[in-house]
């Protein structure tokens, strides 16, 4: 029964399973609102998850990027390198909002400005 399904089935893999883990981990940081929770929580005093910020610099690397959906969180990763970053998001818990409010309207004004090849030709000339 299930003990010898149990047995059958393949083992995880640990390198897939990193590699995964680390991948939502990276995007999540395209999050304004999450990296106030994470200042909030106290991890952006921790010494241990500012060596895994910067241990996760490899996903800069092309070989990686191709599977971000939302690259943008590399900026973000970026961004708390800095520790002066850090001390404002931990300070002024105001900051990730507008740091989120800021994404907002970039991503508006760039829908809004931005030539989109697969719209109908009348959509081009109205600038949609």
């Amino acid at each position: 029964g299930e003990e010898r399904l149990m047995e059958e089935a393949p083992a995880a893999d640990p390198d897939r399973t990193r590699f995964l883990v680390e991948l939502e981990f990276i995007q999540s940081l395209a999050n304004p609102h999450y990296l106030g929770w994470l200042a909030a929580e106290g991890y952006l005093r921790d010494g241990k998850f500012i060596r895994y910020l910067d241990y996760l610099q490899y996903w800069k690397e092309p070989q990686y990027t191709k599977f971000l959906v939302y690259p943008h969180c590399l900026r973000f990763l970026d961004l708390l390198q800095s520790p002066e970053v850090r001390t404002i998001l931990i300070n002024d818990r105001a900051y990730a909002v507008t740091l989120g409010d800021q994404q907002f309207y970039h991503w508006l004004y760039r829908r809004r400005h931005t030539h989109n090849p697969y719209s109908a030709p009348e959509q081009q000339a109205q600038g949609v």
